[in-house]
């Protein structure tokens, strides 16, 4: 008689609905992001965007802000662009953006994530971490900030 097969799940690290968070490739040390289980995409605050090739890739050199209401902090990143896709945002209003895939830091973990580039200038978050992101990765406490980190700006 076959014994049934009994799965050891994986414990997931808790995380609040905002957290610090790093873009490393992107020199981006630190950037305050909403965890957003309505986006399905991340997103990240982006402007002064210029497409441009390296032999056959397609990349996109552009703008941040990475500390909201800190407009003298620019850096300027570079990234393959992976793809061009239509994104509806939370009022329903669509645009085509910018995809780059790109290694994101949150806590201990490191790993690769999509996100979209769009001007997010007047939103109170400089970046969106959708659910692709953070799926079987992390439990979200709705009621806590910063659980991952102590650096609060």
């Amino acid at each position: 008689m076959d014994q049934p097969v009994i799965k050891k799940k994986k414990k997931l690290r808790k995380i609040g609905w905002r957290e610090w968070l790093s873009l490393p490739d992107l020199g981006i040390e630190k950037i305050k992001a909403k965890i957003d289980t309505g986006a399905r995409t991340s997103a990240l605050h982006a402007f002064a965007l210029k497409p441009f090739k390296v032999g056959n890739q397609d990349k996109i050199r552009f703008d941040i802000h990475p500390l909201q209401n800190d407009t003298n902090l620019v850096i300027t990143c570079e990234a393959d662009v992976i793809d061009y896709r239509w994104v509806s945002d939370s009022g329903g209003h669509r645009e085509q953006r910018y995809v780059i895939y790109t290694p994101v830091k949150l806590g201990e973990q490191t790993w690769p994530i999509e996100i979209t580039l769009t001007e997010r200038d007047t939103m109170l978050f400089r970046m969106l971490l959708g659910r692709r992101a953070i799926r079987r990765r992390f439990l979200i406490n709705p009621a806590r900030s910063f659980i991952t980190t102590k650096n609060k700006v």
